[in-house]
């Protein structure tokens, strides 16, 4: 016979199923409505040029499914140029793993563009006016059942680095994060890249998350080559993520 702690126990696990549930399917509805959204940078006019240090871009939104050959083409050979390098031997079998990340129907993009009449070695756009200078790749996703931004690549050509782009890109994301109800910033940086490295703990304030190899077990840390950060926005994402 069940006795009445039992129906309440049994009655209290029901409860936290429902409420359980019922906080995933709120979780991923914002996902859905976030993704929904055909350009982000509509809400922040501001944000779609910059003039600063000797730079003068514009921006544009893109999804993974719906890219001309030539922005492929850009974002393959952008990618081989600044990675190649940090992800040494794994380099080929990498860029087939981005090959597919870059045309998946979840990503977003941030194109940079710059009214130039000529082309750059890595931009083979055959219209001969704007050109790509780099790409920020995001996407909305749920981290330890908390809804998120992850960023998977910010890259730019060399001609645009170290002018302050980098980190205004980065500012754009977690107003697009903030905009949609997302409680913190992602991303993964390869240990030996310690550019990025310190850009993203230094400059940006981002911190090593709690599901980052080396804080889940510092063995498996010692033989993984990459760290995940983050930026949270409220409490709770920050026990959970931080």
């Amino acid at each position: 016979m069940e006795t009445q702690s039992n129906k309440s126990s049994s009655k209290e696990k029901k409860l936290k199923r429902k409420e359980l549930l019922e906080r995933k399917k709120a979780v991923d509805e914002m996902i859905k409505k976030a993704a929904s959204v055909k350009d982000h940078l509509a809400s922040f006019p501001p944000f779609c040029h910059y003039q600063r240090n000797g730079v003068s871009v514009y921006l544009e939104s893109g999804n993974g499914d719906q890219l001309s050959s030539s922005a492929k083409k850009f974002i393959q050979n952008l990618l081989k140029l600044n990675m190649e390098g940090p992800y040494g031997e794994e380099w080929p079998t990498e860029e087939k793993v981005k090959r597919r990340e870059m045309v998946n129907s979840e990503a977003r993009y941030i194109f940079i563009k710059q009214k130039s009449g000529e082309r750059s070695a890595i931009d083979e756009q055959m219209n001969g006016s704007d050109r790509l200078v780099g790409f920020v790749h995001y996407r909305f996703v749920v981290e330890e059942d908390l809804p998120v931004v992850y960023v998977y690549e910010l890259q730019l050509e060399s001609s645009v680095k170290g002018k302050g782009l980098g980190k205004f890109l980065m500012q754009l994301v977690e107003l697009i994060a903030r905009k949609n109800e997302m409680r913190a910033v992602m991303l993964t940086v390869q240990k030996v890249n310690l550019v990025a490295m310190n850009f993203y703990t230094n400059k940006l304030r981002y911190v090593m998350s709690s599901i980052s190899p080396t804080r889940v077990n510092i063995q498996i840390g010692a033989e993984t080559n990459y760290e995940i950060y983050c930026k949270t926005f409220d409490s709770e994402a920050k026990a959970t993520l931080e």
